[in-house]
């Protein structure tokens, strides 16, 4: 699958929010309302994921490389994944996920 088809649009399945594409040579992979992403991709990219359930952000962690990234966890079989904070994240959304529960 080339890169252009895997930056589509979609509809947040956590609050349901119609997301577009992401330009500037990187593509969407979770909600910048809610920051909830959906568990398609074993690895980034190949859609392997069977499971297609709600990835809840649990954390935000720094990168050396990737600078700020959201932890999502699969509410449905407990995978995490990893994903680069995006220019129009709600970053009210992404300072609450940092404050001690």
């Amino acid at each position: 699958m080339s890169r252009s088809a895997e930056n589509t649009g979609f509809t947040c399945l956590s609050c349901g929010t119609e997301v577009r594409a992401q330009s500037g040579g990187s593509y969407r992979n979770h909600c910048p309302v809610c920051l909830h992403s959906c568990h398609v991709d074993m690895t980034p990219g190949d859609r392997a994921a069977g499971c297609g359930a709600v990835m809840a952000p649990v954390a935000v962690d720094h990168s050396g490389k990737k600078g700020f990234v959201l932890v999502h966890r699969c509410t449905a079989c407990g995978s995490e994944d990893r994903n680069r904070l995006a220019p129009d994240d709600d970053m009210d959304a992404v300072i609450a996920l940092q404050r001690p529960r």
